[in-house]
């Protein structure tokens, strides 16, 4: 039998009533709990923010714990509870759940609410009903205020939840237990995948460092002024850009959208600015000069577009004989994250100190031979290549993978949850 098959026969005929959160369980907010409360151990504690950022559906350990006095002053949550945000500067965070499968009682605070579900809802059910675009128009119309954005347990129990047979609990509960068991499965199968990923990445970074490192070959480390110059950017913003004009790097891409090489820019800004920017040619490797974390400074990308870039002013080209390819691995290896930490100024923004940038040193095989050297780094590359591929390509590798079974668990998440609109199922 077809997964579509399989599907059709489970929810053919179903009947689906659209019910309010509040009259499926009860829900109530929160209070008190600030991170200056945590503590080694004690009672195990969910924070509103670590829903969005630390946890995923659900889970039997929390991330933190409270001291048994603190406990007793906050919201508790039991096994099958669902702890749901109400507070965040991200519109896409509120309401977001998660399912507390914990044999300790834990508790909560404000800007979280806890659903005690009653006898005709799963807590996994709604959980995942609130990642449908369905619960997120409903959540909308009820979300409050600008910088931050607020849904009060009152309205967010005002919210109608589909339930398969609303007036036979029993079938009802048998039938979200199966969407669950589904929905469970592509869920798994992607954490093994990230599981995989995360184990890749860890050995490609050890053959990296081990590749890179030259042990006994013959080999001269030289340092980066030696090899090349830096040429800084000029500054554009993003309020520069446009759909069609030059293309550009912006510093901040550096760390978020590019790896280690591309011949693409993400940007572009209006044609008539060629002449108060400063570009990188092909081939240049395109270095960041200040970022939120010192790994983020002095992050490379080597340009391998067929026309000069243009980067902006906290960006440096560094151009060179090399293959940049091969300066743009070499700059990712531990060792030069490490020598680079030295050259960052650690204030209120991380700024890369150029001068002492320069000297880190890179090694240079064959150093006396300019064809071989080129040679060697070109096979070098060859080989990183593969791995970088495997660990960080969207278009192969178990990215891909990944990217490929995320789209078929929203595909039948929303086949298997898209019931009739509620205006549609109920006057």
């Amino acid at each position: 039998m077809s997964s579509a098959d399989f599907l059709d026969k489970l929810l053919d005929g179903v009947p689906v009533g659209w019910r309010p959160l509040g009259e499926l369980g009860e829900l109530v907010r929160g209070n008190g709990l600030q991170k200056k409360d945590f503590t080694e151990t004690g009672v195990p504690a969910i924070h509103y923010g670590q829903i969005y950022t630390h946890y995923g559906l659900s889970t039997k350990e929390t991330k933190s714990f409270v001291s048994p006095d603190l406990a007793k002053q906050l919201r508790k949550v039991n096994t099958g509870d669902v702890v749901i945000t109400n507070t965040s500067e991200n519109f896409e965070d509120v309401g977001k759940a998660l399912v507390y499968l914990g044999e300790r009682q834990a508790v909560t605070g404000g800007h979280a609410s806890v659903l005690k579900p009653g006898d005709c809802l799963l807590g996994k059910y709604f959980a995942y009903f609130t990642q449908t675009d369905t619960f997120a128009g409903e959540k909308k119309k009820l979300a409050k205020g600008a910088k931050v954005i607020d849904i009060s347990a009152t309205d967010m129990a005002k919210i109608k939840i589909p339930v398969p047979y609303p007036d036979h609990p029993k079938k009802s509960l048998e039938i979200q237990a199966e969407i669950v068991r589904i929905l469970d499965t592509f869920t798994e199968l992607k954490a093994e995948l990230k599981a995989e990923l995360t184990a890749r990445k860890k050995q490609y970074k050890h053959y990296r460092d081990q590749l890179l490192r030259f042990e006994g070959e013959a080999v001269e480390w030289k340092p980066l002024s030696e090899i090349g110059e830096f040429i800084r950017g000029k500054r554009f913003t993003k309020a520069d850009y446009v759909e069609d004009g030059i293309p550009v790097i912006h510093y901040g891409e550096i760390y978020t959208r590019y790896g280690v090489f591309t011949d693409q820019a993400f940007s572009q800004v209006n044609d008539d600015m060629a002449d108060s920017l400063r570009y990188a040619e092909p081939g240049d490797v395109v270095i960041t000069d200040v970022g939120e974390t010192v790994d983020d400074v002095g992050k490379a990308v080597a340009w391998l577009g067929k026309e000069k870039v243009a980067i902006h002013d906290h960006c440096y080209a560094f151009r060179h004989a090399m293959n940049p390819k091969f300066v743009s691995y070499c700059m990712q290896t531990t060792a030069f994250i490490a020598e680079k930490a030295k050259y960052v100024a650690r204030t209120k923004v991380n700024t890369l100190l150029i001068n002492g940038f320069a000297k880190i040193a890179i090694p240079v095989p064959f150093p006396d031979d300019q064809e071989k050297s080129l040679a060697e780094q070109a096979r070098i590359v060859a080989i990183l290549d593969k791995f970088d591929a495997l660990t960080n390509s969207i278009s192969e590798g178990l990215p891909r993978e990944i990217e490929l079974r995320q789209k078929q668990y929203e595909h039948y998440r929303d086949l298997l949850l898209s019931f009739p609109k509620p205006e549609a199922a109920e006057a």
